[in-house]
């Protein structure tokens, strides 16, 4: 069957990274499987809060559950006189009904960056999105730069000495090997590169 989800990313979703510092993630409390039907429905309702609220091109959804997972059905006759006609459990391997994305506890369902101004928009977004999701939902902010796996400060530092270079939404770190040149030749604060080897 096909997946009812095909937009994994909302939003202005080609904004550079210095743009939307702030970020927060809808975090699973349980492990369970979550259709690509529920997906989408989350999906359209962030979305649609966030246009209303911080205009088309004020933050970038991003879905990080993939629905890969097949659930099958063995369909039962309700009717009278069913028993007659259905075969109870021979043969009851079931036919393809719609893929689920399997989730365990911890796992980030959907991420929201925007400005820091916006900020109580994504949470609301999210506050609405989970209602779309059985089991509980945690709504998480998050202490780094937008998308990328460094907090904010160690960002801020990185862009100012130049070993963080910006990357469409990521970012990248600026090796300090290989043959010098006035590109690589940048300085990391011990401080800084302690923290580094910790993420």
């Amino acid at each position: 069957p096909d997946s009812k989800i095909r937009i994994f990313e909302s939003g202005a979703k080609k904004t550079p990274v210095d743009v939307f510092p702030f970020v927060v993630h809808l975090v699973s409390d349980e492990k369970e499987q979550l259709s690509a039907c529920a997906l989408e429905a989350a999906r359209i309702q962030a979305n649609k809060y966030l246009t209303k609220s911080t205009g088309k091109e004020g933050y970038h959804i991003r879905i990080r559950a993939h629905p890969y997972h097949i659930v099958r059905q063995n369909k039962m006759l309700s009717c009278a006189g069913a028993d007659r006609l259905s075969s109870g459990m021979r043969g009851s391997f079931g036919k393809p009904m719609e893929k689920v994305a399997r989730i365990s506890i911890g796992d980030v369902i959907m991420s929201v960056r925007c400005k820091d101004q916006n900020a109580q928009h994504a949470i609301e977004a999210l506050r609405r999105a989970k209602f779309k999701f059985p089991g509980r939902q945690k709504i998480t902010k998050s202490d780094k730069w937008g998308f990328t796996p460094y907090p904010r400060d160690l960002y801020f530092r990185g862009r100012q000495a130049g070993w963080v270079m910006k990357d469409g939404v990521m970012s990248k770190y600026k090796n300090e090997r290989g043959p010098l040149t006035a590109d690589n030749c940048v300085y990391i604060d011990e401080a800084d590169k302690a923290a580094l080897m910790k993420l």
